[in-house]
């Protein structure tokens, strides 16, 4: 997807199996991030450094909603070893991660596989991709305040 796109209506089931739509947000901005897995090194990183900012970036106007491929259980188990204050889609099928186009070819120490692309969408009040972060730009220990520069631009 491209800026200017409009989110699929439904956006997936949270780790408490509620599903999140798009119109849940009618109105109001959030952030959408996709990211590979729970409680790896960089995943646990920018959780944790949008858990941190979660005030600041709900006074700018927007909610956070983070995306992977994993179960609902060990995203439970991921919000609460790492008292995350927002919810995880479980995007087991990776439908939502295609449609995004953030599941494709990744390569790590020169090893090439299939996988989550580590992107962040910024969302605006009628659904639609207002930016993009792609995953050579973010860097996960500061990923809050990334976005909290871009918002403020």
């Amino acid at each position: 997807m491209n800026i200017g796109d409009k989110l699929p209506e439904v956006l997936g089931k949270d780790q408490e199996g509620n599903e999140i739509r798009t119109a849940d947000f009618a109105g109001k901005k959030f952030i959408l991030y996709t990211y590979p897995k729970d409680n790896t090194p960089g995943c646990t990183a920018e959780a944790c450094s949008l858990r941190d900012n979660r005030e600041e970036l709900l006074s700018l106007g927007y909610e956070i909603v983070g995306v992977s491929k994993d179960s609902a259980a060990s995203h439970q188990k991921f919000i609460e070893k790492h008292q995350l204050n927002f919810p995880l889609i479980a995007d087991t099928d990776t439908s939502l991660l295609q449609q995004l186009g953030a599941w494709g070819e990744k390569v790590f120490c020169g090893k090439k596989s299939i996988g989550t692309l580590r992107t962040t969408y910024l969302i605006d009040e009628e659904g639609r991709i207002a930016d993009i972060f792609l995953p050579k730009q973010i860097k996960t220990k500061e990923h809050a305040s990334q976005i909290i520069d871009r918002i403020k631009k």
